[in-house]
């Protein structure tokens, strides 16, 4: 599987892990300038950006570990965006779901609150 489809997936397994915990997914791969949110979902009045990283093994650690400081900047940057852009008013959380192993067996990690801006 190539990076690519590789990513779409881990989105979808995400996505799918969200939605079975009551979260509805507002939107997936919103980009703003050089910045991507991987999935942007609610939970009650509570708006999440989330970050998706997926590893085949934590040998070099927690996928999680690799969202960089530059990394959070372009998610902070994007979500002020669409916070804007809908007038949101409510909470905003940075989560990352962390997921190891392969897509018939994951072990996902949901990481709420890993970063703060606002």
């Amino acid at each position: 599987m190539d990076t690519y489809n590789k990513g779409k997936t881990g989105e979808q397994l995400a996505a799918a892990y969200l939605q079975k915990l009551g979260y509805t997914v507002l939107a997936t791969n919103f980009y703003y300038q050089k910045a991507e949110i991987d999935i942007i979902a609610q939970q009650g009045n509570i708006l999440c950006i989330v970050e998706v990283k997926w590893r085949q093994s934590d040998a070099f650690g927690a996928p999680h570990v690799f969202v960089t400081p530059k990394k959070r900047k372009l998610l902070a940057h994007a979500a002020a965006y669409y916070i804007q852009q809908i007038g949101w008013q409510g909470e905003t959380r940075f989560d990352i779901i962390s997921i190891v192993g392969n897509a018939q067996q994951p072990n996902i990690e949901h990481i709420k609150g890993a970063f703060y801006f606002f």
